[in-house]
């Protein structure tokens, strides 16, 4: 939702602007050239090695960005470093990226056969390995409950635990395996692969995601100026229910102005060209 996202952060030129989620720059490239000559673009990212990609994409907007390899849960941090007083407008585009999902060594993917891993910064200390062959069998079923959401949390966890006492699980294959396993042939033949939530509610787990979203919001609601915009993409309800309970409590003390009552959904052109973009939601507020 590239072009809905430029028109909602409304933007003019000399604005300051802070892409807490910036990938590979594609939102950051269109955002420069809206906000060129005069503005700057802060943009953060937990991936270091998607970083370098997007220095290379935003080569042309030299000296108008920097790009710095951080939590946007640190974004207080990163701004007061760098002597920023106001945001003007906040971009947070949640969940995981395209090129991290294709890196086969990353661990994200049911697809590729890797090791399990999963995290986002590679600073982190606790990885998908460790959740799976670590964790209780409690902690593991209130892990697929709460982040994945799929009722069969008790099943899979029980079956994990079994598993994993007779054969360490070491990889993408053989978790989503177990999980096959576990939900039975009536979801063999369903449009999403049963051990998607699963994967899901791990590396949510492995990233602290969802405090880190409530987390980063409040503190980007603080620094964003009077008139300033927040716009936020999220893929998955759980994201999308902090991010519109957050801008509900703001707006109702008078801090937030909602601007989409309802999200704002991909067209269906987009959805044919991006399969990805299916389930992405986008919610804009204004700084009253």
């Amino acid at each position: 939702m590239l072009e809905e996202v430029v028109s909602a952060l409304n933007l003019k030129s000399g604005d300051v602007v802070l892409d807490a989620t910036v990938g590979s720059g594609g939102h950051a490239g269109e955002i420069l050239k809206k906000i060129l000559p005069d503005g700057k673009l802060i943009g953060l990212d937990a991936d270091p090695s998607i970083l370098k990609i997007a220095e290379e994409n935003l080569k042309n907007f030299i000296d108008a960005f920097k790009l710095i390899n951080e939590n946007f849960k640190n974004l207080d941090i990163i701004l007061s470093k760098e002597n920023i007083k106001n945001i003007n407008a906040i971009l947070f585009d949640l969940g995981i990226s395209s090129y991290q999902i294709e890196d086969k060594y990353r661990g994200f993917s049911i697809k590729e056969n890797a090791r399990l891993d999963m995290r986002m910064d590679p600073r982190l200390k606790i990885t998908a390995y460790d959740i799976v062959n670590n964790y209780t069998e409690k902690e593991l079923s209130d892990i697929i409950m709460q982040f994945g959401e799929d009722r069969l949390h008790n099943r899979i966890s029980r079956y994990i635990v079994e598993e994993r006492s007779k054969k360490t699980i070491e990889t993408t294959y053989d978790l989503a395996a177990i999980i096959h396993k576990a939900v039975g042939f009536r979801y063999k033949r369903t449009r999403i692969d049963p051990a998607t939530r699963t994967f899901q509610a791990i590396r949510i787990a492995v990233n602290n995601e969802l405090d880190a979203l409530e987390e980063g919001l409040k503190k980007a609601v603080a620094w964003l100026d009077v008139g300033g915009r927040i716009v936020i993409i999220s893929f998955h309800s759980l994201e999308d229910r902090i991010v519109k309970n957050l801008f509900k409590g703001y707006a109702g003390l008078g801090i937030l102005k909602i601007i989409t009552k309802k999200p704002i959904r991909p067209s269906g052109e987009e959805v044919r060209l991006n399969p990805r973009s299916r389930s992405s939601r986008l919610r804009v507020a204004e700084r009253i």
